[in-house]
């Protein structure tokens, strides 16, 4: 399928190097300034997905749900404010895990909201824990890895499978791939559920969408097995 072989050019926002120094400043930034640091997709991105949940999965508040890549926790953060009472957030920077706690305690959100360093690159998870999983950006800098990045890939797609209970939700939000692009990296693991709308563009007689962002559910079997 269209995309599958396709590659981004590696980029340092492809390391973990890069995130513990990016989260280090931004922690330290917080503790000076009260600054949480910067929301990814903006703040209408992290509403889009609450929106599309609550009005497709309703009674999804009580679901168990994390956040891969849940950077500074803002994403958790507002879907505690809108009622969703089961969250937990992963991060493979120690640095970004601390921004979050921080920020999450600050706004005494701890009881709701729990987060983990967990590096779902090179981790080998086996058991399904979550109903709903979110991915904001974190395939993106994942594909731009400058090490193996196929065997990145790989690694994220099972374990975000693993993680999900059976006919779970993949939420991923992605600026990098198409839709199609998207449909045709996760085949393996998932099939379309569905597509939250983006706003789109329009230029020289061409439209498209800066924004991608897919629901998918996990299959029952890996088609490879």
């Amino acid at each position: 399928m269209e995309g599958e072989d396709m590659e981004l050019n590696s980029s340092e926002l492809g390391t973990k190097k890069f995130w513990d120094a990016t989260y280090d400043g931004e922690l330290k930034n917080y503790k000076d300034h009260g600054n949480v640091g910067e929301v990814w997709f903006g703040e209408e991105s992290i509403l889009r997905i609450i929106q599309w949940l609550k009005k497709h999965l309703p009674g999804s508040e009580r679901d168990s749900i994390v956040d891969l890549g849940c950077g500074n926790g803002m994403m958790l953060i507002e879907m505690a404010r809108e009622g969703y009472e089961n969250l937990t957030g992963y991060d493979y920077s120690e640095q970004a895990i601390q921004l979050a706690m921080s920020i999450v305690e600050e706004q005494k959100m701890d009881s709701i909201i729990k987060l983990q360093v967990c590096d779902l690159i090179s981790s080998d998870i086996q058991t399904p824990t979550f109903s709903i999983a979110l991915d904001k950006g974190t395939y993106d800098a994942v594909c731009l890895n400058p090490s193996d990045v196929k065997e990145s890939r790989k690694n994220y797609l099972k374990n975000i499978y693993n993680l999900l209970k059976p006919s779970g939700l993949f939420v991923i939000t992605s600026c990098n791939w198409s839709d199609d692009e998207i449909i045709s990296h996760f085949n393996e693991y998932f099939k379309l559920h569905s597509i939250i709308p983006t706003p789109e563009f329009s230029f020289g007689g061409k439209s498209g969408k800066l924004v991608s962002c897919l629901v998918l559910q996990k299959v029952d079997k890996p088609i490879s097995s």
